[in-house]
């Protein structure tokens, strides 16, 4: 058998971990610099008339509460397995979510946190981020099929709801058919037995994080000269988030996603394509891409066991 010497080992992992992080960024730039619909002429006059340093600073503090709640739900749900300190946490987080970024449905994302755990508790790491994305899907939900019917789009918001109820009653007939040992009964056990208070951390710190992305959203809108009522601007992105979740996609086309449905829903209240492209577009940069950049740093200092 042909042996690799140790230095070369670390120099093909490195050559890795350089790879995934150009691959991030290469996808961040094609989507900004191939993006037709983003004049930012017109972005650089509207921000120099509107450019507050108060602004600015509260936009990046909400995007710093959105990972942050992030990093303490996983620190919450990852002492099922192991304590880890917040550093770690921000470590697992961030470098897991620049794996993510450029996989279907944040794929990544999910391996990216395994690896920092030995590789019996694999599954149970999976598992547990499973927990965590999951709570905040729910809570998407519950506020966006709240605001659809707030907003009038009844027949949409009893067409998800009877959507949701139908694969409730499936998962409920189907609970013990078994998929390679596994099944939806082993599955909700295993979630019963997570500790009530981790739940309701997470579910408080889910519900937390949710209301940091609306309201940013929010007030990039009202930074735009955007007037109009809260309830109908806050439904309204609650509307968008909802329907956005509901598609499969990639990290990297996210805003991409959410800017055809943000124009869609704003543009029936009267606001300008391009206020909304670009209001969606600098969410994305600063919920993915900043955090993205700090992951890439962590990526390249990870060190995989090269003894296995």
């Amino acid at each position: 058998m042909i042996s690799i010497s140790h230095k070369t080992k670390q120099f093909g992992v490195f050559i890795i971990k350089l790879l995934i992080v150009i691959a991030a960024f290469y996808f961040i730039y094609s989507q900004l610099a191939n993006n037709t619909k983003l004049d930012w002429e017109k972005f650089l006059v509207l921000f120099q008339k509107n450019q507050s340093v108060a602004g600015i600073a509260f936009l990046l503090f909400l995007s710093f509460l959105n990972r942050y709640f992030e990093i303490l739900k996983w620190q919450n749900l990852a002492q099922e397995v192991r304590v880890i300190s917040k550093l770690e946490a921000t470590k697992q987080v961030l470098a897991a979510l620049t794996l993510g970024v450029f996989t279907p449905v944040g794929v990544g994302e999910y391996v990216g946190k395994a690896l920092y755990f030995e590789k019996k508790e694999t599954k149970r790491i999976i598992f547990l981020n499973l927990i965590c994305n999951g709570i905040q899907v729910l809570i998407l939900g519950l506020f966006g099929l709240l605001s659809m019917f707030v907003l009038g789009y009844w027949k949409w918001s009893l067409l998800l709801l009877a959507s949701c109820i139908a694969l409730l009653l499936i998962s409920f007939f189907t609970k013990r058919i078994l998929i390679h040992s596994y099944s939806i009964e082993k599955f909700i056990s295993k979630i019963i037995r997570i500790p009530r208070n981790i739940h309701q951390k997470n579910i408080v710190l889910g519900i937390l994080r949710y209301m940091v992305l609306i309201h940013q959203f929010y007030f990039l809108l009202v930074a735009f000269d955007i007037d109009l009522p809260y309830l109908t601007l806050i439904t309204t992105i609650a509307t968008v988030y909802l329907l956005a979740s509901i598609i499969p996609s990639f990290q990297f086309i996210d805003f991409a996603l959410k800017g055809s449905l943000a124009v869609h829903f704003f543009g029936l209240l009267g606001v300008n394509e391009w206020i909304t492209i670009f209001v969606t577009a600098l969410l994305w940069i600063l919920n993915i891409v900043l955090p993205v950049i700090i992951g890439s740093y962590y990526v390249l200092l990870f060190k995989f066991n090269l003894e296995k």
